[in-house]
């Protein structure tokens, strides 16, 4: 739903600016919604938010049949932030009318099929400002530092007095990929294999050693039963995740607080020493079901899937009708070339870089970029405009940067935030004008 609230006063200047509406910047929304519902009338905040996407989606092209979630339910928009939302996974499935049918699935963990439908059907629910088909292209400080103007894909500004960065990942290739119809990133796997034409060569590999490449190579095993299903990786074989109690407590709300206030060597030496809980990692259950499919292969002859391990892609060519692939074995240094209908790279995501964004900023754009607990960047410039992450900060504040797990609460602390923030400028404000030099000695 879309409503344009404006500041009073008249002046086109809203609180917030959100660029992207996936399911950060849709937390915070749902926050920012729920505070204005219960504040004093001139405490409300006003936000618009930017999607260049025409109409809400999450990872589109990675719903698989089948594939569940890697977090439990609860770690949903708004449970850990406030269980009596209106906005939970549970009023979602009641509303659906599959409460009932779902506690007797006996399961936290969905489908992604239906944890994006919920997406879908909270970002349709909420009441927000969302601009979809616009991107932000330029953000710069305006003035003393109280505002910034957001320069839209339309050519026309908006200002604001802080922005909300939830432009989520961006896929991550090899150096030596050239994305084409043959050639692409499993996140746009399914719109990708729709398009192809029926298999010549039959046979696909897959590159990647996480959970969303085994996802891909069980996919294409089922899906294409004419064809081999090559899997590519550089380990030994497939690791599990570590999704043991204990470990998961990284993703925890207050863990955050431990890992920001650490040092800089120990936070980092935890996350190295917990990578397993989350990257290169597969589910337990799917690596069993395809060690067994290959096995009775074995058994029954007619192998079609095939685990290439220690290996990595040396060269790629194009042919007219599929793509040559030369595999090099890294224990013996031996190639195998590979003629294939499609090369699928799951080799993971990165944040999206803030430089071209941001290009006016000073500092704190960088990689080394100064985030404090409330996700508030240190810019370099002076003022109160707050520019806030949604992402890109594993390494201030953990594993959950770039993660569903803690959404909920980070939108709240992003807004606590943004409001404390306005009532400094306002207690700056009363204080000018009954001493109009006061404010340049506060700041």
């Amino acid at each position: 739903m879309m409503t344009d609230r404006r500041p009073t006063g008249g002046a086109d200047i809203v609180d917030v600016v959100g660029i992207g509406f996936g399911p950060s910047n849709l937390a915070l929304a749902i926050a920012i919604e729920e505070h204005n519902t219960t504040c004093a009338p001139g405490d409300a905040i006003t936000a618009r938010f930017f999607e260049k996407q025409r109409e809400f989606g999450w990872h589109r092209g990675m719903l698989l049949d089948g594939a569940t979630m890697q977090i439990a339910f609860p770690k949903d928009l708004v449970t850990f932030r406030n269980p009596r939302s209106a906005y939970t996974f549970f009023s979602y499935l009641h509303d659906r009318g599959r409460l009932v049918d779902f506690v007797n699935h006996q399961t936290f963990f969905p489908t992604r099929v239906e944890f994006q439908d919920y997406l879908a059907w909270a970002a349709e629910r909420v009441t927000a400002d969302v601009r979809y088909g616009t991107e932000v292209t330029a953000v710069e400080a305006v003035g003393d530092g109280d505002l910034f103007e957001s320069t839209l894909s339309d050519g026309t500004t908006v200002r604001t007095r802080n922005v909300v960065v939830g432009a989520g990942l961006r896929e991550r290739l090899p150096e030596w990929a050239t994305p084409s119809p043959r050639c692409f990133h499993n996140h746009q796997f399914l719109f990708r294999i729709a398009e192809m034409p029926e298999p010549v060569h039959g046979r696909f590999v897959v590159l990647g050693a996480g959970q969303s490449a085994a996802e891909v190579v069980q996919y294409l095993h089922r899906h294409f039963p004419d064809s081999e299903v090559h899997s590519v990786f550089s380990r030994f074989g497939f690791s599990p995740a570590d999704d043991s109690p204990y470990a998961n407590r990284i993703f925890d709300p207050d863990t955050v607080d431990e890992l920001h206030a650490a040092p800089a060597a120990e936070r980092a030496r935890l996350l190295d020493l917990h990578r397993a809980t989350n990257y290169s990692v597969v589910d337990i259950d799917l690596i069993n079901e395809l060690y067994a499919t290959e096995y009775q292969e074995r058994v029954r002859g007619g192998r079609r899937l095939f685990m290439r391990r220690s290996s990595e892609i040396d060269e790629v060519r194009e042919t007219a009708d599929g793509i040559e692939v030369v595999i090099r074995n890294t224990l013996d240094g031996l190639d195998d070339t590979l003629m294939c209908d499609a090369l699928i790279l799951a080799t993971g995501f990165e944040a999206t870089p803030l430089e071209s964004l941001f290009g006016e900023l000073p500092a704190g754009i960088g990689a080394g970029r100064v985030v404090g607990r409330d996700y508030r960047l240190d810019t370099g410039v002076s003022g109160l405009a707050g520019v806030y992450l949604q992402g890109g900060t594993e390494h201030t504040h953990g594993l959950t940067a770039s993660l569903l797990s803690n959404v909920g609460v980070r939108a709240e602390e992003i807004l606590n935030s943004i409001l404390a923030h306005r009532d400094i400028g306002g207690r700056l404000a009363r204080l000018s004008e009954d001493n109009p030099y006061a404010t340049s000695e506060v700041r």
